[in-house]
């Protein structure tokens, strides 16, 4: 078993592909069968496996969300941290912050065009922790 945690530094808002980050510490753990098991630390950010040949997928995804939870909703009371921080939340409570992706021959046993995914959901660039657990 390996337990490996990543420091993430996406330029704001949007999809930012991870999945060489993530293969490198797959290798790294030298498991050759198993689970990869990943756990974003934050509550206003989240992961997804999503197409990774054409950005138009990631833009048309970025642009959905953002119209399905906008910013300044007269609903949102938790608003001290600025217009976004509330959606990022929502958007992180209908997205997801752990995915687990088996490991095959040591490595991830995705898809031909999937790639592994931070979604950023606030503007401001801030730091993530995203631990990566391989057994």
């Amino acid at each position: 078993m390996s337990t490996e945690t990543l420091r993430l530094e996406p330029g704001g808002a949007g999809l930012f592909e991870i999945t060489d980050r993530v293969a490198a510490a797959v290798a790294a753990s030298g498991m050759r069968e198993g689970l990869c098991t990943l756990f974003l630390q934050h509550t206003s950010a989240s992961l997804t496996i999503q197409e990774n040949a054409d950005p138009a997928a990631c833009r048309d995804l970025e642009n959905w969300l953002d119209r399905l939870v906008p910013e300044r909703d007269e609903l949102f009371t938790h608003t001290e941290e600025g217009p976004d921080d509330m959606p990022a939340h929502v958007k992180a409570a209908l997205t997801a912050t752990s995915l687990s992706i088996p490991v095959i021959d040591g490595r991830l046993a995705l898809g031909t065009w999937q790639g592994v995914f931070l979604w950023e959901h606030r503007r401001r660039p801030r730091p993530r922790r995203l631990v990566v657990h391989v057994g």
